[in-house]
C-alpha cells in the first residue's frame, strides 16, 4: 500500500521517464471507446471485465509470457491514423498530468502497423505529429524512440532504422531493441545499431531482463548501447557490473514491471538499491503504465516504500535521467540545468 502523503510529495516533483512504451500506456476507457466505434470483439465491454486482458491483476502469474500476452490483445486496437494520434496525445497528457516534465516515449512501428499494413513512415509521422500537438497544449517536453523486436526480421529492423533517421528532425532521438530477449540474440541487429549511432541516434537495448547478464555485455560491447532497458540481471556477474561502471552505461529500471514479469520475486528483492550503491547510473521509469497499472509518481513511491531509498536518492536518479537523455548536446545541457534548478533550488 502506497502512503498517500508520500505519493502527494512525489507528485509534486518534476520527473523524467526515459522508458515508457506507447503501446503499453493506453487508457482503459479509450480501449472500450475504440472497440465500440470499430466493432472490435472484446471478452467484456466494461472496464473491470476488460482489465485482466490488458493489465496484470492481483493473483496473476508473474512471467514474461504472461506480460507479453497483454500486448497481443492491445495490437488489435491500432486500426487507423485517428486512433494512433489519439492514443499518442492521451499518453503524453497523462504523463504531463503526473508532473513528468520530460519523457522519451518509445513505440514499435510494426506493432502499430500490425493491421493497417501501411508504410512505416506514415505511422512514425502520425506519432510525431500527435506528439507535437500534445506538447503544445501540455507542460511537458517529449522526444521519441523507435523500437524493433528481437524475434522479428532484420528487414523490419531496417525499415524502422530508416524511419528513425528520416524523422530525426521531427523529434526522433533514439533506436531501441525490445521483444523476446530469452532465446533471441541481438547480434543479427549489430549493423543496424552501428548505423543508428553513426547517424547521431541514441541507442538503448532491452537486456538483462528476461535473460542474464551476458546479454547486458552484448548490448554494450557489441551493439553499442548508451543505455540499457532494465539491465537489472547485471548483478549476476561482477565483471558486467565493472563493465557498466567503466562505460558509465545508464540503466532504465522499471521496478513494478520487473516484479510483474517475474524478473524478481518482489520489491524487497529488487536490485535497484544494490546497483545504485555500486555506482551504476540508474534511473526509475514506468515501462507500461496500462499493463503495470502505475504512474511515474506511484512507481517512485513504491521504491521509497519498499527499498532503502530516500528523497535525495530519487532526485539523484532524476538528474541522472536528465544527463542520459538522447537530446542533442545543447538541449541536454539545458535540460540538466533546468532539473538542477527544480530539484535543488
Amino acid at each position: 500500500m502506497i502512503d498517500d502523503e508520500l505519493l502527494h510529495t512525489i507528485q509534486g516533483l518534476p520527473k523524467i521517464d526515459l522508458h515508457r512504451h506507447l503501446e503499453g500506456s493506453l487508457r482503459l476507457e479509450t480501449l472500450l471507446s475504440i472497440a465500440v466505434e470499430y466493432g472490435i470483439t472484446l471478452p467484456s465491454l466494461d472496464i473491470e471485465g476488460l482489465r485482466p486482458f490488458v493489465q496484470i491483476v492481483p493473483g496473476e502469474p508473474h512471467s514474461w509470457q504472461q506480460f507479453l500476452a497483454k500486448f497481443q490483445v492491445l495490437r488489435q486496437f491500432y486500426r487507423s491514423e485517428t486512433i494512433i494520434k489519439r492514443v499518442t496525445r492521451e499518453v503524453i497528457a497523462d504523463a504531463a498530468a503526473d508532473n513528468v516534465k520530460y519523457m522519451e516515449l518509445r513505440f514499435t512501428p510494426q506493432a502499430l502497423n500490425n493491421l493497417m499494413r501501411c508504410d512505416y513512415d506514415q505511422v512514425v509521422e502520425w506519432v510525431c505529429d500527435a506528439a507535437k500537438e500534445a506538447v503544445a497544449t501540455h507542460d511537458i517536453q517529449v522526444a521519441l524512440i523507435l523500437s524493433m523486436n528481437r524475434q522479428e526480421s532484420i528487414e523490419i529492423g531496417e525499415q524502422v532504422l530508416k524511419a528513425a533517421i528520416d524523422y530525426q528532425d521531427r523529434g526522433v532521438v533514439g533506436l531501441d531493441l525490445a521483444g523476446q530477449e530469452a532465446g533471441h540474440s541481438g547480434l543479427p541487429f549489430r549493423d543496424l545499431f552501428a548505423q543508428a549511432k553513426a547517424a547521431g541516434l541514441g541507442v538503448t537495448i532491452h537486456a538483462g531482463e528476461w535473460a542474464g547478464a551476458e546479454n547486458v555485455r552484448e548490448a554494450v560491447e557489441i551493439l553499442g548501447a548508451d543505455r540499457i532497458g532494465h539491465g537489472i540481471r547485471a548483478v549476476e556477474d561482477p565483471s558486467v557490473i565493472a563493465m557498466l561502471q567503466e562505460h558509465e552505461t545508464v540503466l532504465e529500471i522499471c521496478p513494478t514491471s520487473n516484479v510483474q514479469s517475474g524478473v524478481v520475486e518482489d520489491f524487497n528483492a529488487h536490485p535497484l538499491r544494490t546497483l545504485y550503491q555500486d555506482g551504476i547510473a540508474t534511473t526509475i521509469n514506468t515501462d507500461d503504465p496500462l499493463i503495470c497499472n502505475v504512474t511515474m509518481s506511484s512507481e517512485i513511491a513504491q521504491v521509497l516504500g519498499a527499498m532503502p531509498f530516500n528523497l535525495d536518492d530519487v532526485k539523484a536518479n532524476i538528474l541522472t535521467a536528465a544527463r542520459a537523455s538522447f537530446l542533442p548536446g545543447d538541449q541536454r545541457e539545458a535540460l540538466v540545468a533546468q532539473y538542477e534548478a527544480w530539484l535543488y533550488p
